[in-house]
Parts: C-alpha cells; structure tokens; sequence
C-alpha cells in the first residue's frame, strides 16, 4: 500500500497524530484539542499505512512532551521573551501552552503549510503575540531575512527546530547553525538529534517508505552535539528520549527489563545507547 507522503513537509500530519493520540487519554502528559483536526484524513492515512506507526508513537510524544517543559522553563526561568519555531509545520504550542500574553512567538513554514493551519485556526486565539512567517528555509536568502526580522524583536529568544535536522544534509545544517549564530537575539537553540545507530533502526522500518515519498533521513552526527561546537553552539542539556519516556512513563515493550539488562554493560556502551536518540538544548558560544 502506497503512503500519503510525497514531501518532507507531510510528516506534519503524521506527527500531529501522535499529538492527538496522546491528547484524548485519560492520563495525557499534554492535550492538544486542535492536533486531530490539524492532522486530518491525510494523518490518519499515514498512520495506517506507516509500517508500526501506532508501536512507535511514544518517542514522537516524548519529545514533545519534554520540548513543553524546556519551553516553559526558559521563559519562565531563563526570561526567554521570543520563541522562534522554523519549520514550524502543525505544531500549536502558541495556542496550547500557558503561555505569557507578551511573549513574541514566531511560526515559519512553507506557505502551503502555513495557509493550512492559519485556516484550520482561524476561529482560535493564540495564548501569545503570534505571527506567521511564510519562507522556504532551504533558500539562504529567505531563512536570512526570517532571521533578520527576529533581530528586530525582544532578546532572549529561543529557537525551536523540531523534526526538521534529520531532513537536512550536514552542510545545510551547518549553514543554518551559522546564520542561527550570526543571529544576536538568539541565546538557545532547542531541536531533537538523531545517532547513525537510529537512522539504522528506523531505515529498516521506513526508510523505503520515506525515501519514495521525497522525505529520507539524513542528518544523525557520529560526534552528537560536537558537530556544533565548530559553528558556535554548545550543549547546555541534553534529554535522553530512552531515560525521558521511562519517567514519563511513555515507552516501548520490555522497556524496564531492558534498561536492567543494560547495567550490564559497559559505560561506554550504555553512553552510547543513551545518546541514541534525544532533545538537547543548544548554547551560544
């Protein structure tokens, strides 16, 4: 059976799902009342037709899950007073989330994407100063001027790249790390990173799948947040997705045993295994 996907900004629908799933239980860790209507038949599509797309749900409801506390916190601790989410794609923390009336929050996508969530909203109101960036941030041109305006606007700002790395080639990564750095507003930097070892594991699952419909992974650095240093970002934290989903309580099968099982380990073996997949919150140098 084919997949609805046929580009990288689709995998929005999927996650949304996720969001949605997790809003109507009984224990959600989040609620997100507009996720399901965000998300729409072509969600739906993507999560039946995705090979173990319901198994794998808790790392996606994870990250965000732990994305929500780091956000809140540094606005609340950090006095973080703009958020600027690049590939923004369904998320809707600017009309979920407690959210300080001042608080200059700044949504960039694609148009297309952009047109479809302002019209699924229309009839909401944000918790914040809201405003929507349309731009396509493979055009160096256009991702600079989105930075530009943020440079306009209260310091400290944070910046949220969720989902979108593992798309992007190294050297796009890169030169975005840099423009990001070049930005003086911008203080941290939040995203989700993938090790080798995960791209491997989730290759087998749906890299056939992604790659027909123009969405494979791409970036997971063997050095982890060391591929950042050079570009002017270092980690200030990083949330194992594997330790993160035990305490949430949000995990695969087994999950307890084979947490036991890896004390026997080596160290180094286990480090490895930790970092295999995370959020990690990024630093100016």
């Amino acid at each position: 059976m084919s997949t609805p996907i046929s580009h990288v900004s689709d995998t929005a629908h999927w996650v949304a799902m996720y969001r949605a799933m997790e809003s109507e239980r009984p224990d959600a860790l989040f609620r997100d009342p507009y996720a399901r209507r965000l998300a729409g038949p072509q969600g739906e599509q993507i999560l039946q037709t995705m090979p173990k797309a319901k198994a794998f749900a808790w790392p996606m409801i994870v990250r965000t899950a732990v994305m929500d506390e780091i956000i809140l916190r540094a606005i609340t601790r950090d006095g973080v007073r703009t958020v600027v989410n690049l590939a923004a794609g369904l998320d809707t923390r600017a009309y979920r989330l407690e959210l300080p009336q001042s608080l200059r929050w700044i949504d960039v996508d694609l148009p297309a994407m952009q047109n479809h969530k302002r019209d699924a909203l229309a009839a909401e109101t944000p918790r914040c100063a809201l405003e929507w960036l349309p731009a396509d941030l493979a055009d160096a041109e256009q991702r600079r001027a989105v930075l530009a305006r943020v440079a306009t606007g209260p310091a400290p700002a944070l910046l949220v790249t969720e989902g979108l790395l593992i798309y992007l080639e190294p050297d796009q990564v890169a030169a975005l790390a840099r423009d990001l750095r070049a930005c003086a507003p911008l203080r941290w930097w939040l995203s989700d990173l993938a090790s080798p070892r995960l791209i491997k594991l989730m290759e087998r699952t749906w890299g056939r799948k992604l790659r027909a419909g123009g969405a494979p992974f791409k970036f997971a650095p063997a050095e982890g947040t060391a591929f950042f240093e050079p570009l002017g970002w270092r980690e200030a934290e990083f949330r194992s997705n594997w330790e993160e989903s035990l305490r949430l309580n949000r995990t695969m099968r087994f999950a307890r045993f084979w947490s036991l099982v890896s004390r026997l380990y080596p160290r180094k073996t286990r480090e490895s295994f930790r970092r295999m997949a995370g959020i990690v919150l990024l630093e100016r140098r």
